[in-house]
Order: C-alpha cells, then structure tokens, then sequence
C-alpha cells in the first residue's frame, strides 16, 4: 500500500484541498491482488488504490467514456508482419498506467484508507490525474497514448 500510495504522490495524482461543498465526493478503497510467476510461485503482492468510480454522474463528474478494443484480425496481422521479419514479440505492461494521464474534470476524491491526513483531516483530494475505477480514465489514458504515438511517429491514420 505504501508503495502504491507513493506513486500517487510522486505522479501528483492529486492535492489536499477544503472538501468542496457543491461536488460530489468520490469514495475509494484497496485492492489486493497477488502476483504469481509462470510457475505458479507467488511473485509479489500488489495493492491499488481505486476510485468506487460508479458513484459518478454522466454530465457532472464526466462527460463520456471509452473502452479500447483490439479486433482479432488487427493481433494476427501484427503477429504476421513480426513473423515474416523475425521480429522479437514481447510483451508490454505499464505499471500505473492511469497514473499518467491528465484529468480534465474535476474529481474530488476521499482520503485514501489508512492515509488520513492527521494535519487535514476534513480536506479531500482534488484528483489532476486518473486512477483506476474513474468513469474518464480510460479515455484519459488514450488520449495522452494516441499523443505519444503521433509525435514519434508511429500512429499513421489518426482517429478521432
């Protein structure tokens, strides 16, 4: 938890303000999960902090929502142009992946539990980036991807 938490920090997830009397106050929670190695050893456990995002209003704390598909036709024409160039495949994970991404809305999430701030007990925080379970991260995530992909160079046709 201390490491997740230290992510949000170092990522400035978000900054302690006055609880807002006029928003909504979202709620989040932990979850566990544990990580296991090919050979079914455990890895490490993982703790994420994540917003009970279906508390949010359409229109109010977001405004739409997206969720990326990869058709099986496009997989296997990548598989084959690896293949017929000997290209090594490897896969990719991004840790804190919506840690990343810019918050346009804003989003006023509660203390994370057992990270109370003593000092500010009242205060919420005022989220400038996405956390997993908000309704926008996903759509937040994409578009700062589509972005870095356009700026090296390696998305062709951009979509809307």
């Amino acid at each position: 938890m201390a490491i997740e938490y230290q992510a949000h920090i170092h990522n400035n997830t978000g900054k302690l303000t006055p609880a807002p009397t006029n928003r909504p106050i979202i709620r989040c929670k932990w979850v566990f999960k544990l990580k296991r190695k090919l050979d079914d050893s455990i890895d490490r456990y993982k703790a994420q902090l994540v917003a009970e995002g279906f508390h949010q209003t359409q229109g109010l704390d977001y405004f739409d929502t997206f969720r990326p598909m990869v058709k099986v036709a496009t997989i296997r024409i990548v598989l084959t142009v690896a293949l017929s160039f000997r290209w090594t495949i490897r896969q990719l994970d991004v840790q804190n992946s919506f840690l990343n991404s810019d918050l346009r809305e804003r989003v006023f999430l509660q203390h994370p539990p057992s990270f109370e701030d003593p000092k500010h007990p009242t205060h919420m925080c005022c989220l400038n980036k996405t956390i997993y379970g908000l309704k926008r991260a996903p759509r937040a995530w994409f578009l700062k991807l589509k972005i870095a992909l356009l700026k090296w160079g390696l998305l062709l046709f951009p979509s809307k």
